[in-house]
């Protein structure tokens, strides 16, 4: 079921050498410099180092970019199964989605222009995003609703003639504090009579320096901003776009956040099981190189069965997701709703029950910046929200399930 075509192999051994060779060398340096580089606090300030273009540059020579696209001619011609993959070997790196411009919430926008948007649309937009010219921001969650149940949204875009109008406002909205962010994919409702709640909804191409789109604060996740990457929260008033701008055309958002969220979940997910299969190795090593009670930490208590609940767990982990991924290539995202939000819910708690068991063993170091085990701890525990919260993917898994039973919802 999981073969991999020699093109896939390739691929995957290639992303193993070159992170091997280029990106572990000088990863630590690189998170050290950006910590340099961003102290102040002023997100307006914030910036790369400049060895972050110089690995782009490499990744590019070495053909290892936009490997998440499908498409032969704009990706590499990998499907959803393949890339997976891929996406578990990056995900060993905090940096290297970035350095491959693999990296999440650009690959999901790229996607979404990519399959519903306009030639003009790719032509200005896509492109230079798949070039890694520019970034991009994804808003959909708000802070005045309970924002698991989308249709409570507030933001509004409503059509005035030729334009669109947006108001609302937004947060969590991740990647806005990068200096190259130029393009916002907004989601807002689209007021339709007419229409069932589920096309009363649309996604919107705004530009940054709109008149009238104002990023109002950075959110600190765990008391770190994330910087330069940053997630904020932005304002809409009165913002006005073209009716092009629309993805798809109005009322079309919820169909195609679906489209946008099935690739991305494989994508978190498996980048979730590289984080914790590198965690997992951390653990082993920091756990027989200290010694406490004359014995190695981890042959102490119970660490060498908690080294094999991590095994087990994460092993089961990647099988559920690449089935998922293997059913969404034959069969389409519709057919593989319980795997998708079963692999939502398993992945990241994995990840974090792992990254947990190695900071124990780590003690104080696990706690700090020394390893990238609490960035691994705050991705994790960030997930269990992101792109819907645990909750509403078991409701889903519960609701198919009682579906394939005959109880499927009865209108009263």
């Amino acid at each position: 079921m999981f073969q991999l075509s020699e093109h896939a192999q390739d691929f995957i051994e290639r992303t193993k050498a070159f992170i091997k060779n280029e990106i572990e060398p000088v990863e630590n340096e690189f998170w050290h410099d950006v910590h340099h580089l961003n102290t102040d606090g002023d997100w307006t300030k914030w910036q790369w180092p400049e060895q972050l273009e110089v690995l782009k540059d490499k990744a590019k020579q070495a053909g290892l970019w936009n490997m998440f696209l499908p498409d032969p001619v704009l990706g590499q011609g990998l499907s959803v199964q393949e890339y997976a993959h891929i996406a578990e070997i990056s995900g060993r790196s905090l940096l290297a989605p970035t350095v491959f411009n693999c990296n999440a919430p650009d690959s999901g926008n790229m996607e979404v222009i990519w399959r519903y948007g306009t030639e003009q649309q790719k032509q200005q937009w896509l492109m230079p995003l798949l070039a890694g010219k520019i970034r991009s921001v994804f808003c959909m969650t708000e802070p005045d609703v309970a924002s698991s149940d989308a249709t409570n949204m507030q933001a509004t875009a409503v059509v005035d003639g030729d334009e669109i109008v947006l108001n609302g406002r937004k947060w969590w909205s991740s990647g806005l504090g990068d200096p190259n962010a130029k393009i916002i994919i907004f989601m807002a409702h689209t007021p339709d009579e007419t229409k069932d709640r589920h096309h009363q909804h649309s996604m919107v191409l705004v530009p940054v320096d709109t008149k009238g789109v104002n990023i109002e604060r950075m959110l600190p996740v765990f008391g770190d901003y994330d910087a330069p990457h940053g997630h904020g929260e932005i304002s809409f008033e009165n913002v006005r776009v073209p009716v092009a701008n629309f993805i798809g055309g109005a009322g079309q958002g919820f169909e195609i956040a679906q489209g946008r969220l099935g690739p991305g979940r494989i994508h978190h997910c498996m980048r979730c099981i590289g984080a914790a299969e590198k965690a997992l190795e951390l653990m082993i090593d920091r756990g027989m190189s200290r010694t406490a009670f004359g014995k190695e930490i981890l042959k102490l208590g119970g660490n060498l069965e908690r080294v094999a609940d991590a095994r087990v767990a994460i092993d089961q982990a990647r099988l559920l997701t690449l089935y998922a991924a293997h059913k969404m290539d034959t069969l389409g995202n519709m057919a593989a709703l319980t795997e998708i939000s079963a692999i939502k819910v398993i992945a990241p708690s994995v990840l974090e029950k792992v990254v947990d068991m190695a900071m124990q063993i780590h003690g104080g170091a696990g706690l700090s910046k020394d390893t990238p085990l609490t960035g691994f701890f705050a991705q994790a525990r960030s997930l269990r929200l992101a792109d819907g919260p645990d909750e509403v993917h078991k409701g889903m898994i519960a609701k198919l399930e009682l579906k394939k039973r005959g109880y499927g919802s009865r209108k009263k």
